[in-house]
């Protein structure tokens, strides 16, 4: 049975936070089918188009309420989470999916969703290093690290901001399949993580 990463989308998202993820899992899942995963966005708004934070539109490939079962769930970060962390109803989804999901992740601000929906009480996260503050206003339980590139803490795995969701993607295939795996991903989308200057 094919398993499913979902990918959140919404106007406003930092770009790289979800394509970055989604390159690595859908990259995955392409050249390895048979590790069973599949990777698609979701449209929080619905299955229209999305304008990223630098202006980017994106078409999610379903609406929220058509996913069907999620196993991964990966919220990216991004100037849309603001209206994200006060909305009732989505906070409630979230909170749904995360109990129904193997693993709840976010890139970014992501982070700050997951804790306005409670996901991170009494827990190790970390968010964008200008946000850290913020991560920690919302809730004062969180044992917010802030040095971390990524922090898995079981069943929800936080990352830093923007480029740090391809380390955590790539975390992640290690911890679903195996460190060569997700060695195998890394060379196929060529990613050195030392910085060129």
């Amino acid at each position: 049975m094919t398993r499913t990463i979902a990918i959140l989308l919404f106007d406003g998202v930092e770009e790289l936070d979800a394509v970055g993820p989604y390159e690595v899992l859908a990259g995955w899942a392409r050249i390895r089918p048979d590790d069973g995963w599949r990777t698609i966005t979701l449209g929080v708004a619905g299955p229209g188009p999305v304008r990223g934070a630098n202006g980017l539109v994106m078409t999610p490939d379903l609406a929220l309420d058509e996913a069907g079962p999620i196993d991964v769930l990966l919220y990216p970060g991004g100037n849309g989470t603001g209206p994200l962390m006060a909305d009732a109803d989505h906070l409630a989804w979230l909170r749904t999916q995360a109990g129904d999901a193997h693993l709840t992740t976010s890139v970014c601000t992501g982070s700050l969703v997951l804790a306005s929906a409670g996901l991170l009480r009494n827990r190790p996260a970390t968010t964008h290093w200008a946000s850290l503050e913020t991560l920690k206003a919302i809730d004062p339980t969180i044992d917010v690290r802030t040095d971390e590139r990524y922090v898995d803490d079981g069943d929800i795995v936080t990352s830093s901001g923007v480029s740090a969701g391809i380390d955590m993607a790539l975390h992640l295939v290690a911890r679903l399949v195996s460190v060569e795996r997700a060695q195998e991903v890394r060379r196929f989308i060529q990613y050195d993580p030392s910085p060129p200057v």
